[in-house]
């Protein structure tokens, strides 16, 4: 089974974990609706509910990257998994569970660009 999986952090093309993606099609980049919050953890990035617009990319995906980025995610333990609507069809979007650990956002909406 085939997967849509939009990714915001290290992940992304040229980031630490974009090796999980090596081998998937890359769809595009999309910025979601504005509901959403993207956070600095340190060596990895939250996105929580919130009021911004968050940039990441959309890939296609197989059942067993699925899992590889769910072990990755430490789902459901600190990461859940919803779907959000894209141009590419219904996504894949890890959210974070522990808000409360979050204090510094990244207004950009953009991991990327979060110097």
């Amino acid at each position: 089974m085939q997967h849509l999986v939009f990714v915001y952090g290290t992940l992304r093309k040229g980031e630490s974990n974009h090796h999980f993606l090596q081998e998937c099609e890359l769809l595009g980049q999309y910025s979601t609706d504005p509901s959403y919050s993207l956070f600095n953890l340190g060596p990895y990035p939250a996105v929580i509910e919130g009021k911004k617009s968050i940039l990441g990319e959309v890939y296609l995906i197989d059942e067993e990257t699925l899992d590889r980025l769910d072990k990755l995610e430490d789902v459901p333990v600190e990461y859940r998994r919803e779907t959000i609507d894209t141009p590419f069809g219904r996504a894949w979007i890890y959210l974070y569970q522990k808000a409360y650990k979050l204090d510094d956002e990244i207004i950009t909406g953009d991991w990327c660009q979060r110097v």
